[in-house]
């Protein structure tokens, strides 16, 4: 009786591998036979099968129509190999040597044990052995396939080989276009602004006014920018038709194949919102025999693995432990390992807290499918569903709403570079993979991320699907959310601005402005909105230390660009909330300018943390809020 066993040993020439001597019966066909399913089952798999890109056995389980374990027993009675329990026998470092991490995620198998000369290597897809074969074949082993589960096989290859792929997760991005080095200079930035500090105390002894108006023209400076910015951004989006998508319909067309999903959601001391998460994303109405959604905890992450352990994981879900957290705890760096076990074509990444419309990832499928080939990335709409839990989300949602329905639209259409958010995005996996993933060691790992997809000649777009997620509804915890986010804008900025010359040259004019004021701009409209705040003084008859300096009129004209920057986000607020689901929200816009204070302190902080711990990640805790206004 023949066998599937492939071996290959230098010199005996190479097998015909594209033509197989071996002829399998249909594995339908044989779960027919053996009672397993009734013939309109399979025919209904089949029929599922010419419009989507998986397994039969894989649709069958997604259907209800199998357990996971008739169709690897049917596997291994097809090409009549061994079935193999993982964590009964768990295969061990040893024989793990006798197959490189790289090869065996690429072929999704792991090695488990020799018997005699041959290496029996654990596969969940018997047809895609040959071709591991054909990556081996310089090493003249004698590979032989047996059958486990594909949960089993990503697991063992965690633990087997997680260690080295932990320490290619720190590195992936290469060190011009990373952070990582910041941390070795931490003793020069320290002097540096223990100097700056000094320097400015010895300016307000000696010359108060003159370095209060320094500092002033300094945020002038940066608040004209952004509000440029802004006004173009805002008249691009009410003057330039949205872009024109491809509707959903057109998945019914038959005309491709639907591709494999793999959606990223890093977890940590997710107590209060694992389990609903697993909820939620039970309701998206992709075919789930594409699906592949890994949940991604830290080694060592007790409370998230024991709140999943009380949950029953779908087939399309699995587990990824990234193990040797240690000092660097990023959400960048457990996205870079969990990449490596992704199964597909279009990589996501969802935050925990996440709430994602029912058909977006057939909105995404769907626009890749249709879009030129350097569109490589595409941003969802992020948006908040406790809006309503007290004044301070009530802000947080009216912010949000300015950003994405209001100012990244228009920055998409005026052609700058885009920021990306930390969810609701969409890749590529081939071009991802090119750029080396995150970095590591950047808080703000998804606003780096758009700078170099925009560096390296990609095409980022937004797509308009909503993602509904928490707002932070308590001061302190919004701090510290936005000290990261300010950091991680200050820590990229520095990083892509080493060489300004090359970054001028790879973004252009245009984009490069963008930078400048997207970043840096920001950040000091932040840390110097005090300065600015000083104006309002004029109106109650204080002499404010400009006048000393630059004369009266001066004070005038830089007060109305304070009050025309005001006005203009007054009404970006406005605009932003007039649909129906922000509506409730119109009365609270004016409000926004007490809401911003809070980002002063927010710099601050960053501004300490950028100097002292570059990569302390401050997590936001999740699952804090009253979610009765649900989407």
């Amino acid at each position: 009786m023949n066998t599937l066993r492939l071996v290959v040993t230098d010199p005996v020439p190479e097998p015909d591998l594209a033509s197989p001597a071996i002829s399998y019966e249909p594995i339908g066909r044989m779960l027919v036979d053996g009672g397993k399913i009734a013939q309109t089952d399979l025919l209904h798999a089949l029929k599922i099968q010419g419009h989507v890109d998986a397994p039969l056995g894989e649709i069958m389980v997604s259907e209800g129509l199998l357990e996971k374990r008739d169709v690897l027993d049917a596997l291994a009675a097809q090409c009549r190999a061994q079935a193999a329990d993982l964590d009964l026998e768990p295969p061990t470092a040893k024989i793990a040597a006798t197959l490189p991490a790289k090869v065996c995620l690429r072929h999704g198998v792991v090695p488990w044990k020799r018997d005699g000369l041959r290496i029996l290597v654990a596969t969940s897809s018997p047809a895609d052995f040959a071709a591991l074969c054909v990556t081996m074949r310089r090493r003249g082993l004698s590979l032989f396939p047996v059958i486990a589960d594909e949960v089993q096989i990503q697991s063992h290859l965690s633990r087997l080989y997680g260690a080295e792929l932990a320490e290619k997760a720190v590195t992936r991005v290469s060190e011009a276009e990373s952070c990582r080095s910041w941390a070795a200079r931490a003793p020069h930035r320290t002097r540096w602004l223990l100097g700056s500090v000094g320097l400015l105390l010895a300016a307000l002894i000696a010359a108060p006014a003159w370095t209060i108006t320094l500092g002033v023209l300094w945020a002038v400076l940066t608040l004209a920018m952004t509000t440029t910015m802004k006004a173009a951004a805002f008249v691009a989006q009410l003057t330039q038709p949205p872009a024109r998508h491809v509707s959903r319909d057109s998945l019914n067309t038959g005309k491709f194949r639907l591709p494999r999903v793999s959606v990223l959601v890093p977890l940590l001391n997710e107590k209060e919102i694992a389990g609903q998460l697993i909820v939620r994303l039970s309701r998206l109405t992709y075919p789930k025999s594409l699906l592949n959604v890994v949940l991604v905890l830290e080694e060592g992450d007790e409370t998230t693995r024991q709140t999943i352990a009380r949950t029953e994981l779908p087939d399309w879900m699995s587990v990824i432990e990234v193990p040797g957290a240690g000092a660097l705890t990023t959400k960048p760096r457990a996205l870079n390992y969990a990449l490596d076990f992704c199964r597909g074509s279009i990589v996501g990444v969802w935050d925990a807290e996440d709430w994602p419309e029912a058909d977006q990832i057939e909105r995404v499928v769907t626009r890749f499918h249709h879009a030129p080939e350097n569109v490589v990335c595409l941003q969802g709409v992020l948006d908040y569903y406790n809006s309503r839990t007290n004044w301070l989300s009530r802000c947080f949602t009216i912010e949000y709403a300015t950003w994405w329905r209001v100012i990244l639209p228009g920055i998409a259409k005026l052609g700058l570079v885009l920021p990306l958010g930390g969810t609701t995005l969409f890749f590529r996996r081939e071009a991802l993979e090119d750029l080396g993933g995150w970095d590591a060691h950047n808080v703000t790992e998804d606003a780096d991320l758009g700078v170099r997809l925009a560096r390296h000649g990609y095409v980022t777009e937004l797509l308009p699907t909503v993602t509904h997620e928490e707002a932070t509804s308590r001061a302190w915890p919004w701090v510290r959310q936005r000290s990261r986010w300010l950091k991680g804008f200050m820590i990229t900025y520095f990083v892509h601005m080493r060489n300004p010359r090359t970054l001028l040259r790879d973004l252009g004019l245009k984009r490069f402005l963008g930078v400048q004021t997207m970043f840096l701009a920001t950040f000091s409209q932040f840390a110097a909105a005090p300065l600015l705040w000083s104006f309002w003084l004029t109106f109650f008859g204080v002499t404010h230390p400009v006048e000393l300096t630059l004369g009266a009129q001066a004070v005038w004209v830089l007060a109305g660009l304070f009050v025309f920057s005001e006005l203009l986000s007054l009404g970006m607020g406005l605009y932003a909330v007039s649909g129906p689901a922000h509506r409730h929200l119109t009365a609270y816009v004016p409000t926004m300018m007490l809401y911003f204070t809070l980002g002063a302190l927010a710099a601050y902080k960053a501004l300490w943390e950028m100097i002292r711990a570059p990569f302390f990640w401050d997590k936001t805790q999740h699952g804090v809020s009253d979610q009765t206004d649900k989407p």
